[in-house]
């Protein structure tokens, strides 16, 4: 998964650059995702003024409006890719379109091995 996350600085980086070019970019990023056959599923997400937070810190669970805590950066989007190694997925996250104060984790989904306790 290339998980990514902006911060006020790429946010405001972004207010110099013409929307429609951003999404150009974006677009022909997808595009060759595509043509290479790793992508999974991509999504973009929501202004995190419109995100609720729910705690789980006490029994009575408690959910608050905007993004949780001091925000120095935002999970702003995500691609699920499926690639042969790590290092062919790390290829992938450089070539994304991010500029200046945004920053793309490249995680992987866990799985059944994942869950193994060993033999007791």
């Amino acid at each position: 998964m290339l998980v990514m996350r902006d911060s006020a600085e790429a946010y405001e980086a972004s207010q110099h650059v013409d929307f429609a070019e951003i999404i150009a970019a974006m677009g022909a990023y997808n595009e060759a995702l595509e043509a290479a056959g790793v992508l999974v599923a991509s999504e973009g997400l929501s202004d995190p003024s419109e995100s609720v937070v729910i705690d789980f810190s006490s029994a009575d669970r408690v959910a608050t409006d905007g993004p949780y805590g001091e925000v120095h950066e935002l999970f702003n989007g995500f691609w699920v890719i499926e690639t042969a190694t790590k290092e062919e997925a790390v290829a992938w996250g450089k070539r994304c379109p991010l500029g200046p104060g945004s920053k793309l984790e490249v995680r992987r989904f866990g799985d059944a091995s994942d869950l193994e306790l060993g033999d007791d």
